[in-house]
């Protein structure tokens, strides 16, 4: 309940403090994670210390050279932007793993995650608001929403690419026992 006395739905809004600690956070757990300081200071309370699910982009002269995420977070959302970031630097098999002198030109972009909502139909997915995740068996692609928007793409096509990430034919969303689910994100950083 909010002091109002209504029932708060969803995570709590971040600020732009809030996204400063975590670009912070996310800093210091690349630096720690190529062996160059210390494990960032995580805050124990307030909206930083909520459950939740994040992606942290990692971006060298403007080029991306890592994003990992989670839906489920294990802990706090400063906690999974930690893990998240160290991950992005030297885990991301799409990329050479960061070292040292990447350090000079990073960017961070961190995406703190709502909660997953099932597609049910083409309109309600809201370009520029929505992400999304399609799921079928084994294999799952995720889009974050600000990808439709830099690519410049309509709904349908944003599904398709996001079939094709997932390994999937690019009309897998249509088929039965595919899951298809939207998300919205606070975008941080940058």
């Amino acid at each position: 309940m909010t002091e109002g006395g209504t029932a708060q739905c969803g995570p709590t809004r971040l600020g732009p403090l809030e996204g400063a600690v975590l670009v912070e956070i996310a800093r210091a757990s690349v630096r720690e994670r190529l062996g160059l300081g210390p494990a960032p200071t995580l805050p124990l309370d307030g909206p930083l210390a909520e459950p939740r699910g994040a992606f942290v982009s990692l971006f060298v002269d403007g080029e991306l050279r890592g994003c990992i995420g989670t839906f489920t977070p294990a802990g706090s959302l400063a906690k999974t932007v930690s893990r998240m970031a160290a991950c992005a630097a030297r885990e991301d098999p799409r990329f050479a793993p960061l070292c040292a002198d990447d350090l000079c030109d990073l960017e961070v972009r961190i995406s703190a995650l709502g909660p997953r909502r099932p597609m049910r139909h083409l309109e309600e997915l809201e370009i520029g608001r929505d992400g999304l995740l399609v799921e079928l068996g084994w294999r799952r692609g995720v889009l974050l929403p600000r990808v439709a928007v830099e690519e410049g793409w309509n709904r349908l096509t944003f599904l398709e690419r996001t079939c094709l990430k997932a390994g999937l034919p690019p009309d897998t969303w249509r088929a039965p026992g595919t899951v298809v689910d939207l998300f919205s994100t606070e975008e941080l950083g940058g």
